[in-house]
């Protein structure tokens, strides 16, 4: 029984299980996210959701002195990861998801493992892109294309549409650029401060954009309102202080870890044929989920290979 009890705390701190954790609460939000800006505007709703994220975080650290000791010690990181992350990439997401349609950004968000792996190319010595690696995270691509224009017919057809996707493709540069910020900071900052700190102030960065960009706009919602705004606010504090923990332990490899990003389309909509009732698994979804597979048994293989 002592044996069963220590395998499972292996497995539950394994980075592999945490990476596939983390992925999973990023795949539950996107049907929140859509429930959110029915009643509130991007960038105001993104600082609100953020803002409690980060003091869900300082509440659950609970030592006020570490905190601030550590800030101290790292304000000039904290406050870079704070604009380039949450207030860089995320307006850039939430400005690009309004101006393309949903199917189009969800293919594009669902390639950033390959941005990051670019990224992650040129920063890092060993962590370069291998011909096999390389057409493993393009399989992974296919597969989300896969899904998504099976799901939704996607067309571009307007120069608004054109500029939505840049500021995508922006967004996933700027995710790759901060996953090799966390990766290579020199001093080890408490992930669960780092977390905290940078959701809090690219919050309240947002929410100050927010109002002379959209003006402030506050008015009763109904508790689905208030529920979506809940859950995305501790899957941000739960998934961001999981994955900046995981990028800092030895050994771990910013593309090999971001791979397992293209299992959230695949858990989203699984959620959805729960969750939704006249969603449905199909054929073509089906065919994409076994794409990805392939190609996160293709990236195993690679990184077996590099190992010995």
């Amino acid at each position: 029984m002592r044996a069963i009890r220590t395998g499972m705390k292996n497995i539950i701190k394994s980075t592999t299980f945490l990476a596939i954790f983390a992925c999973w609460l990023w795949s539950t939000a996107f049907a929140t996210i859509k429930i959110g800006l029915e009643y509130s505007t991007p960038f105001q709703f993104a600082g609100i959701r953020f803002i409690i994220s980060g003091i869900m975080l300082f509440l659950f650290i609970g030592k006020p002195r570490f905190i601030i000791n550590e800030l101290k010690a790292n304000w000039k990181f904290i406050l870079f990861l704070s604009f380039a992350q949450f207030s860089g990439q995320y307006a850039f997401f939430y400005k690009g998801m309004e101006l393309v349609p949903g199917a189009l950004g969800a293919m594009i968000i669902g390639s950033s493992p390959l941005f990051i792996a670019v990224v992650a190319h040129f920063t890092f010595h060993n962590d370069k892109m291998t011909p096999l690696k390389t057409v493993s995270i393009l399989v992974g691509v296919v597969g989300i294309a896969i899904i998504t224009l099976g799901r939704t017919k996607v067309a571009i057809n307007s120069n608004a549409e054109l500029l939505g996707i840049g500021f995508l493709f922006i967004n996933n540069l700027f995710s790759g650029f901060s996953n090799v910020m966390v990766s290579k900071q020199p001093r080890k900052i408490s992930p669960l401060v780092l977390s905290s700190t940078t959701l809090f102030i690219g919050g309240i960065t947002l929410f100050l954009v927010s109002i002379p960009v959209e003006g402030f706009q506050f008015k009763p919602a109904p508790p689905a309102y208030y529920f979506s705004l809940g859950w995305l606010a501790f899957l941000s504090a739960a998934a961001f202080a999981i994955w900046y923990g995981l990028l800092q332990r030895p050994g771990v490899k910013v593309s090999h870890i971001n791979m397992w990003k293209f299992l959230i389309p695949v858990s989203g909509a699984i959620l959805s044929w729960i969750l939704i009732k006249n969603e449905k698994p199909d054929l073509i979804s089906l065919i994409g989920m076994a794409v990805i597979t392939l190609s996160l048994i293709m990236l195993n293989y690679a990184n077996q290979k590099i190992s010995s």
